[in-house]
């Protein structure tokens, strides 16, 4: 089992940079980019990345552990097989600084967060991992690699985990969501959207996520 938290700390890094080097994939399913470049990024932006949001979202705070794997509902008692996997959802140590926001209206729930890391600190990706499972006691998720928005001179992830829960009566319900992530170069930032497939509010647009992180690590950059 492998479990990871992310300490939301008050005081935020005014900001953070330096070289930034994208890692070559072992797997050709996740686009990155492959240059290097100089450039500083302030984690308070990521408020300003919320102009793609449509009519209808109430704004908020993040919950105190924003970890995509907890941002998914799966909270802190989860077991991924195999276990190396889910580093692929941690863009972030713990103790890191950590800014953003959370939306829900009736598309679903849309989450930003923007966080200090190590430079270069992309998570390697496996030939395994395509996909990979992670289980709960009552939660099935299955998480495969989606096409993630290429942006000049950052490494992108993209992730969709669809997920199936056992309730009361033996009723099982499904939910899926979208994580795509960036590594700037001493700060990351990701952007999750979690959605009910049976859901009748009208959905979000399809590049919806895809789309809002291009626009955050834009703001990151100011």
């Amino acid at each position: 089992m492998r479990v990871f938290a992310l300490c939301a700390v008050m005081t935020l890094c005014a900001a953070c940079g330096g070289a930034k080097t994208a890692q070559a994939p072992s797997s050709t399913s996740v686009p990155t980019t492959a240059s290097a470049a100089e450039d500083t990024f302030s984690i308070a932006n990521v408020a300003r990345a919320r102009t793609s949001l449509p009519p209808g979202y109430e704004v908020s705070s993040l919950p105190a552990d924003a970890t995509p794997i907890a941002l998914w509902g799966l909270g802190d008692d989860w077991t991924s097989e195999p276990g190396h996997c889910a580093g692929l959802a941690e863009p972030v140590g713990v103790g890191a600084a950590v800014s953003g926001w959370s939306a829900s209206g009736p598309g679903g729930i849309v989450y930003v967060v923007a966080a200090t890391a190590d430079d270069g600190a992309a998570p390697a990706v496996f030939d395994d991992c395509v996909p990979w499972s992670i289980f709960t006691d009552h939660t099935a998720a299955t998480i495969r690699f989606d096409d993630a928005p290429r942006i000049a001179d950052v490494s992108t992830l993209g992730l969709v985990t669809d997920m199936a829960t056992q309730v009361e009566g033996g009723t099982e319900t499904h939910s899926r969501a979208q994580t795509f992530s960036a590594d700037l170069g001493g700060c990351a930032a990701y952007v999750v959207v979690v959605t009910d497939p049976g859901s009748v509010g009208q959905p979000l647009a399809p590049h919806f996520a895809a789309d809002l992180l291009v626009e955050t690590v834009a703001a990151l950059r100011g």
